[in-house]
């Protein structure tokens, strides 16, 4: 099965909204080295392999390839680990495989980040030229050029070099052909996902008038022009880098957040922040993120349904502290205190009558206390 799939490399805990990362052309994983650790902190990371870059295998891919059969492979992986909706960054050729998935999927991609790419790829000529020159002479000759495409002058990550030269020709030369066909630009309306586009100032290959294009006509996205990158940003420029995709894909948090002091009320969700300590940061961003930015944001049940399962749930695992808290969230979320009865009493068929009762006693001290503030 591993020799159908492209090669990947998983960072950061499982439970965390996933992130797939994709390369540019020549390159492998390694050019996120300096960049998905910190996003894997708050992300499942999986960054992936062209066919016959890195460690993908190169008959993935055929001459005449398309950037929708390299988006097929990405679809296929993330099936293959169980990943529906994603968020997802690309670079060059990554970003454009992002942008069709973007287009055509929108139903799997949850948020975009295009980096140093472009709707279209100046023309096909280039692209059906370099691939002829890399099937008749290998990549060896292309792989020269790499630093003067890649990077400002002086600068150079040669293991990134080195992937260049070992990529397979034939596979590369397949991904040029994919890139000579590529123009996305009638599609860009449709798509939905929110979409950051980064630029490197200094790149010849995908200059920021191209991610400008994609800015104008991507729907409410937004443009980030990075000095001192050429094409390979988060190689070159990582810091910068890391701080836009943070900054984009940080709307689970935020959104989690404000959802979070909605349901539970400021003075709960401020104790809680107070008492956070390094151990516990990254459980609270947890919370903020899953829990409050993905869970309780999802308007398939409101939030008067979603405070009566919660409240079942408490009253079967026993945790009433968190339940006492709850019915205060519930009360804000509409219910009545005969609704939240009614609730306790059907826990008392499906979860037993001892933990109905201390469930009664609970809700009743808050209800109480919250009839006292009133009076």
């Amino acid at each position: 099965m591993t020799d159908k799939l492209l090669n990947h490399r998983a960072e950061g805990p499982a439970s965390a909204p996933p992130l797939l990362l994709g390369p540019s052309l020549g390159t492998s994983t390694k050019l996120w080295d300096k960049v998905a650790p910190d996003l894997s902190i708050t992300h499942r990371v999986i960054r992936w392999d062209l066919p016959g870059h890195g460690d993908s295998p190169a008959g993935l891919i055929t001459p005449g390839a398309t950037v929708a059969d390299l988006a097929g492979l990405v679809l296929a992986l993330a099936d293959s680990l169980g990943i529906e909706r994603f968020a997802y960054a690309g670079v060059s050729l990554g970003g454009a495989v992002g942008l069709h998935l973007a287009a055509h999927h929108p139903e799997r991609v949850a948020s975009l980040a295009v980096i140093c790419s472009s709707a279209h790829f100046n023309g096909a000529k280039p692209w059906r030229e370099r691939a002829e020159l890399v099937r008749r002479e290998g990549l060896a000759g292309v792989a020269e050029t790499a630093n003067s495409r890649w990077f400002t002058p002086g600068f150079t990550v040669p293991e990134l070099v080195d992937d260049h030269r070992d990529a397979d020709p034939d596979a590369y030369a397949a991904c040029c052909d994919a890139l000579a066909a590529f123009d996305i630009r009638e599609d860009l309306s449709r798509i939905t996902a929110p979409t950051l586009l980064i630029a490197g100032r200094q790149d010849p290959a995908t200059p920021p008038a191209h991610l400008r294009e994609i800015a104008d006509a991507v729907p409410g996205s937004s443009l980030t022009e990075i000095s001192g990158a050429s094409h390979l940003a988060p190689a070159e420029r990582p810091e910068a880098v890391l701080a836009a995709l943070r900054g984009h894909f940080d709307g689970y948090a935020k959104r989690g957040m404000e959802v979070r002091r909605q349901v539970l009320g400021d003075t709960h969700v401020d104790r809680a922040q107070s008492r956070q300590t390094p151990f516990t940061a990254r459980f609270q961003d947890f919370i903020s993120r899953y829990a409050w930015g993905e869970i309780w944001t999802d308007p398939t049940l409101s939030r008067r349904e979603r405070s009566m399962i919660t409240l079942t749930a408490l009253v079967a695992h026993g945790h009433y502290d968190e339940l006492a808290m709850h019915v205060r969230a519930a009360r804000r979320n509409g219910l009545t205190p005969e609704e939240i009865g009614a609730v306790l009493l059907q826990t008392a068929v499906y979860c037993g009558v001892p933990a109905a009762n201390s469930a009664f006693a609970a809700a009743q001290r808050v209800l109480a206390e919250e009839d006292g503030e009133q009076a």
